[in-house]
């Protein structure tokens, strides 16, 4: 796992994954009785992608169906460019048995509106044109961070938790959204079965607010929290995802590595130390920051820092599947790919304000931010 791309590891090392999942399938019930035709959105990049070779190159399906804005490499996919929130999918679902629904925008510097209309109008048109074009299986993707971060949350969450989250944080207002139309869709669509899968903190090529976190020259630690973590590696989601392609599993469905890392584990093993700040301040001045426009990550995205909202992964677990990877090896894994970037309160910094922050330790670093306010809002008074 040394390989400096992590595109190029998680190319070779998806092909192990797929191969473990055939390995174990004999000991989950499989609902078909012939090789499944199973359409991907989203499978030009990302995991999307990942899974769409990953199913194109297994014996147990049929075809594959591939569906993005531009056409990947996936040459063995039969593929359709078009936008997900275009009705005409729905002729390009007809023949299928399962959708994979995997164009989910959740990019930090997405604009947060543009973001939920794309998010929410895709996901109803794929649930609404699978329905019309006779596919009987959707699956979505969408994150644990549903279940909320919560100082009483068990740990682990049961899979069948209370989604408790907020819309606070990066997206999560549309993942819960994405979440009330899985539940509503077999409803309206009798017939229709929705399987979703919730993974923990997602790793491998991936940059969000929580993986940015250890960008930092210190690792922000609030006062009087709990903070456990666990992640999830991309090439274990597309494991999770062909199980669920593949009907050995449906339901809600959380994926992740066994277990969980305490924040003191992380300071160990990451060998960065800890800033930490009473709570009044770090919400206080993440909030100030994302308002005037200097951080993508709203203030809520901390909370995923400082309470718990690890899962038990019990459902996949019964059905056979197995992650691959360990909590200390995905740390492992994020720490290499994030080498060399420089995250202060979320925003990246260049290399010369990465290096005064992290010579001058966690006070320079505060009143950097402070710094940040004050020019803003002198530019601000300029116009």
């Amino acid at each position: 796992m040394s390989s400096p791309d992590p595109s190029v590891r998680a190319a070779r090392n998806v092909a192990a994954t797929t191969e473990k999942a055939a390995g174990t399938a004999g000991d989950a019930p499989v609902t078909g009785l012939r090789r499944p035709v199973v359409a991907v959105t989203g499978a030009a990049s990302g995991v999307g992608a990942l899974l769409t070779r990953a199913l194109a190159a297994s014996d147990e399906v049929k075809r594959v169906v591939a569906i993005d804005e531009r056409r990947g490499e996936a040459a063995e996919a039969h593929w359709h460019v078009l936008d997900v929130r275009d009705p005409a999918i729905a002729d390009k679902l007809r023949g299928a048995d399962v959708v994979v629904h995997l164009a989910v925008d959740l990019d930090l510097e997405t604009d947060a509106a543009a973001r939920t209309a794309y998010n929410v109008r895709g996901t109803q048109t794929v649930l609404t044109a699978a329905a019309a074009a006779g596919v009987h299986r959707v699956v979505l993707c969408t994150s644990a961070m549903v279940y909320g971060a919560l100082p009483d949350n068990d740990v682990p969450l049961a899979e069948d938790a209370e989604l408790r989250a907020t819309p606070d944080a990066t997206g999560v207002g549309d993942l819960l959204e994405i979440e009330r139309l899985a539940r509503r869709a077999p409803r309206a669509h009798p017939g229709l079965n929705v399987t979703v899968l919730r993974p923990a903190v997602l790793v491998g090529g991936t940059d969000t607010a929580l993986t940015r976190y250890f960008e930092s020259p210190r690792l922000l630690v609030v006062a009087g929290s709990r903070p456990t973590w666990q992640f999830c590696h991309v090439e274990d989601l597309v494991g999770a995802l062909e199980y669920a392609a593949l009907e050995k599993v449906e339901g809600e469905l959380a994926v992740g590595c066994d277990g969980w890392l305490e924040q003191e584990e992380i300071e160990e093993l990451s060998g960065i130390r800890r800033m930490e700040l009473p709570s009044s301040v770090a919400l206080g001045a993440a909030a100030r920051l994302h308002r005037i426009g200097l951080t993508p990550s709203p203030a809520g995205d901390l909370a995923y820092t400082m309470h718990p909202w690890v899962v038990s992964g019990s459902r996949l677990h019964a059905a056979g599947w197995r992650p691959r990877w360990t909590n200390e090896e995905v740390l492992a894994e994020l720490l290499e790919e994030v080498a060399g970037r420089h995250t202060l309160a979320g925003r990246r910094l260049g290399r010369k304000d990465a290096t005064a922050a992290g010579a001058a330790g966690a006070t320079v670093a505060l009143l950097g931010t402070a710094a940040l306010v004050r020019r803003a809002r002198k530019a601000r008074r300029r116009i």
